[in-house]
């Protein structure tokens, strides 16, 4: 077993640590207020690179807990995205970021989605989840190549260290590559043993960009699958801890999310894997998406999967 968290470096040769607390607490007033004291339980717990959204409703408890924490602010990394709905107003948005998390910068900004949006809510982000989740309309502009070079000028200002993309492919990061100054630093997307990517791991290595996996676990039907609760009892750890250490063998950084202290600490334990056994998981793909799961027809908030570039 290894105790220490290793680190990877982004393109703007930033060291970050290999894996990162999830901060997204569900979208109650109650899940929200009680989100920093697992936060600061994570801080304590050895936690240095936290992933929040503005969309989640918890950038100022994670700036609280990071805080109250006492760790100095040039030993945390803080990601933090735009939400999908305010492309049109990016640098507000992004400043709201800043003065709810307390901080004069972030490590991290990332364009939530590839797709912009509209609510009925304008600006505002609506307050009921189906609303957020089905409530809102495709807009044609601006594209994510207009919203890119808005994120570049907030990284030429420093107040964003490092710009990057979530949910994007292999087929809307070449497109971006067309009229991009800046190559993403990353790309935040749903990975699993049963979501591998593999081109998309590939790709992104070639490209210098680091990936980071969402939703890492699979959740409990990637967790229960005999190959992985075999091997996990092999290593002599949890599905979770066996999981996470397969996508830090493959360079990718996972983004678990647990309030439990005890699990907060398993996380970032783990376990070297041989290449073998990475290779055995890896095995398991079966591209499927579990929490971002496209309907009958093919369509995920508002896009195709050749608009996603996931056909």
């Amino acid at each position: 077993m290894t105790t220490g968290v290793p680190t990877f470096k982004l393109n703007t040769g930033a060291e970050i640590s290999s894996v990162a607390l999830g901060c997204a607490a569900g979208f109650t007033p109650e899940d929200i207020a009680h989100s920093k004291s697992w936060f600061l339980t994570a801080a304590k717990a050895g936690y240095r690179t936290f992933d929040t959204a503005q969309i989640y409703g918890t950038e100022a408890s994670l700036g609280a807990a990071i805080k109250e924490s006492g760790l100095p602010r040039e030993q945390v990394k803080i990601v933090t995205k735009l939400p999908w709905h305010r492309c049109e107003y990016i640098e507000r948005s992004f400043n709201e970021s800043l003065t709810s998390l307390g901080v004069d910068y972030v490590d991290v900004y990332l364009l939530h989605f590839p797709q912009a949006i509209s609510y009925p809510t304008g600006y505002d982000i609506p307050t009921d989840v189906e609303t957020i989740l089905n409530g809102m309309k495709i807009l044609e502009k601006p594209n994510f190549n207009d919203n890119w070079a808005v994120l570049e000028k907030l990284y030429e200002s420093g107040k964003a260290k490092a710009i990057g993309v979530s949910n994007f492919s292999i087929k809307t990061l070449e497109a971006l590559a067309k009229t991009a100054k800046v190559t993403p630093a990353v790309n935040q997307v749903e990975m699993s043993p049963y979501c591998t990517q593999n081109d998309l791991v590939e790709y992104c290595k070639q490209k210098g960009i680091q990936l980071m996996a969402y939703s890492p676990s699979g959740h409990e039907k990637v967790r229960k699958d005999p190959t992985i609760v075999r091997l996990a009892e092999k290593y002599n750890v949890s599905a979770n801890q066996l999981i996470m250490a397969w996508h830090v063998a493959r360079g990718v950084l996972p983004v678990p999310k647990s309030a439990d202290p005890e699990r907060q600490k398993q996380n970032i334990t783990l376990p070297k894997l041989s290449p073998e056994d990475v290779a055995e998981i890896t095995g398991l793909d079966k591209n499927e998406r579990i929490v971002n799961k496209p309907d009958e027809n093919g369509v995920l908030y508002g896009w195709t999967l050749e608009q996603y570039g996931w056909a």
